[in-house]
């Protein structure tokens, strides 16, 4: 039966979701592939588990997209290609993973129930594509549930199964038809105590948008205030959050004590995984699952630089305080652009490990020969036989065996971390100011991962921020007083704030602050500012940052500040603007606060990480090396110290091994304290230390 959607508040008080580390256990590492047996152009299964096996693969993710061949009719279910797969993996020991058939509806459904396709702001959707429905309707949850619960009742109890997978990349999919206005008028309700009380925080009595009765509530669709087009995006977010947590709640009625729930979050796009996730708040709706999982897709060949990998890893390891993750979905081959040169699918799969997770699977097996996906090539080519990728997914899988013992449940722990916030995100989108939240996040991110500088994500829910020493905010442009004064205290007790442009602008209605900017944060930053301006031939003064002539460049954004108790660390270098400060820093409390108020080139950015991480006293020999040459490490469950050193480039490289002596584990030779290691073109070397 159909039940209304639980919160996650309610989810969690009935006892969902509380499965732990300590109930799931790991054995091995993980490594394996999407497995589509029924998009097979003729019966080769005893073939492919026979490859499978060669390859070391020991996991395979079943069943999570064809809902139309497991139900073909209403109430008419077809297992056969499900217990045919479990069946011959459990014989191979080849361990399965069912993921729950929900993000791509059956024609019968669509049918007989028309309103289940989501109406976006571009209308009603059309069937074909997948993820097209609306994730809050009564007859599509109902025919959810059906399912899940046929799927669920029917394999619970085959011992292939470790786990399972709720839907695949859930988002709410831009649904904002009338059945889901009506649910956002009711939450809306519930938020605000009156009419008035919404009206003065949303300041909608700009050009008549005032609304005076409920009855009159419009549409959101067309709206052009911010604040209300941001809360009802953050409703969408919070749809999301709900539907994984019920679908979570369904399958822990099935799944036995050792067996997983996982889901495959992805990250915003930009032809790769790039940023943050504008339409999922990743902590909250990780909060249902026993285990966060990740799909990373990105750049190959001679644009692989492991970024993507890392900020990825960094992302689903931080949603569940410091666990280890899985990545449910990665490329083999993928795109044309993205075949791996030799040596690359090797680099990929341990620079995973290095950020703590405990699985690398594949999208997917064998490559699709019709349909929208046909050339998003998986580990096999369209012929089905071995290839170079596949020789090398072998040499991995035998690795990932032989070494798991040091390599599985690798344990970080950073000083660092990124503040980053989806509410900013998406407020931050409703004004033309040239600037992309993402675009201004990742440079950041981006040189501390090349300055070999371990990162933590947190986001506004994260109740931890104390146990960092560094934490770089950028562009938090609508932001709850509470958070903008834990910053403030963050500081004041002894913590390094670096600190971007339009943060603590409006409160987190995206209402426009009316202190002078930037707020609550100038006790911290030691600056204020009433203008701000596009630069015109803007650059720093004296080149502070030593970026060079092209790179010495202020575009798309400048504050005007003006210090109150900070230093200035740049000025700007212009005949008019040249009297307010770019850069500046402050002493408050027992910590420092820099101010960055102008958006610069990535090589200024740069040279900002690496002051802020040596003020805070974080460098070490590890931020000797740069990016080609990686390192990532953690504490593995022998409680041994590993170091993973990466070479992302196509020259061989060297690398002083400053740490204590071990042993490299690929090759399992003895390596002493300040031993020279050689790293071949797109080489990995490991050290567990003794």
């Amino acid at each position: 039966m159909f039940k209304p959607l639980l919160t996650v508040t309610a989810f969690l008080a009935l006892g969902y979701g509380r499965a732990s580390a300590q109930t799931i256990k790991q054995d091995q590492l993980l490594y394996g592939v999407a497995y589509y047996d029924e998009y097979s152009p003729y019966e080769r299964l005893d073939k492919d588990v026979a490859m499978m096996k060669a390859a070391g693969i020991n996991v395979v993710r079943i069943a999570e997209s064809t809902w139309s061949t497991l139900e073909p009719q209403e109430g008419v279910f077809d297992y056969s290609h499900i217990d045919r797969v479990l069946d011959a993996m459990h014989k191979a020991g080849i361990r399965v993973i069912i993921g729950t058939p929900t993000y791509a509806v059956p024609t019968w459904l669509v049918r007989k129930y028309p309103a289940v396709l989501a109406v976006t702001n571009r209308g009603p959707n059309q069937y074909g594509p997948r993820q097209n429905m609306d994730i809050s309707n009564p007859d599509y949850r109902r025919h959810a549930e059906q399912v899940i619960r046929a799927l669920l009742g029917h394999v619970k109890n085959h011992p292939a199964i470790i786990g399972y997978q709720i839907d695949n990349e859930t988002k709410a999919y831009g649904t904002a038809g009338p059945a889901v206005q009506q649910l956002f008028v009711e939450h809306m309700k519930r938020k605000f105590p009156s009419l008035e009380a919404l009206n003065k925080a949303y300041g909608l009595d700009y050009w008549s948008n005032r609304i005076n009765t409920w009855q009159d509530f419009p549409s959101v669709v067309g709206t052009i205030n911010a604040s209300l087009g941001s809360e009802f995006s953050a409703f969408q977010r919070q749809l999301v959050t709900d539907f994984l947590a019920w679908q979570a709640g369904l399958v822990r009625e099935y799944k036995q004590p050792n067996q997983f729930i996982t889901q495959n979050f992805d990250l915003g796009w930009r032809g790769h995984s790039y940023g943050i996730q504008p339409d999922v708040d990743h902590f909250a709706a990780a909060k249902a699952l026993d285990v966060a999982g990740i799909d990373i897709y990105h750049p190959s060949q001679s644009q692989l630089t492991g970024t993507e990998i890392a900020l990825g890893g960094d992302l689903t390891r931080s949603m569940k305080g410091g666990q280890n993750y899985f990545v449910l979905e990665t490329e083999a081959q993928g795109f044309p652009q993205w075949v791996p040169y030799p040596g690359q699918l090797r680099l990929q799969a341990f620079s995973h490990l290095a950020s703590g997770a405990n699985m690398v699977e594949y999208w997917h097996w064998s490559s699709i020969h019709n349909s929208a996906e046909t050339y998003w090539k998986g580990l096999l080519s369209h012929d089905l036989l071995p290839n170079p990728t596949y020789d090398e997914a072998k040499t991995i899988g035998r690795d990932f065996q032989r070494l798991s013992p040091s390599l599985l449940n690798l344990k970080k722990t950073n000083k660092v971390a990124i503040l980053f916030s989806n509410q900013a995100l998406t407020a931050e989108g409703w004004f033309s100011s040239g600037l992309d939240y993402n675009q201004v996040l990742r440079p950041f991110y981006d040189a501390l991962y090349r300055q070999n500088v371990g990162c933590d994500l947190v986001d506004p829910s994260s109740t931890n921020l104390e146990q960092y020493s560094l934490i770089i905010v950028p562009m938090l442009y609508a932001a709850p007083t509470s958070l903008l004064e834990r910053l403030n205290q963050f500081v004041q007790k002894g913590g390094h704030l670096l600190c971007t442009y339009r943060s603590g602008f409006s409160d987190e209605n995206v209402q426009v602050r009316t202190t002078v900017q930037p707020g609550i944060l100038s006790a911290a930053c030691g600056v204020t500012y009433s203008q701000f301006t596009v630069p015109d031939h803007v650059g720093l003064q004296g080149d502070a940052y030593q970026a060079g002539r092209d790179d010495n460049q202020v575009t798309t954004w400048m504050e005007l500040l003006t210090p109150t108790t900070a230093k200035v660390l740049a000025r700007y270098d212009h005949p008019v603007w040249g009297q307010y400060a770019a850069i500046t820093e402050n002493q408050y409390g027992k910590g420092l606060a820099t101010y960055v108020g102008c958006h610069t080139s990535d090589a200024v950015v740069e040279k900002l990480v690496t002051n802020v991480v040596r003020k805070a006293g974080l460098w070490g020999p590890d931020q000797e090396l740069r990016f080609p040459l990686i390192t990532r490490s953690g504490v593995n469950q022998r409680r041994k110290a590993v170091h993973y050193y990466f070479n992302y480039s196509a020259t061989p490289g060297t690398v002083r091994y400053p740490h204590g002596a071990g042993r490299e584990l690929l090759a399992g030779t003895v390596v002493a304290s300040g031993q020279q290691l050689p790293l071949a073109p797109w080489g990995v070397q490991i050290i567990e230390e003794k």
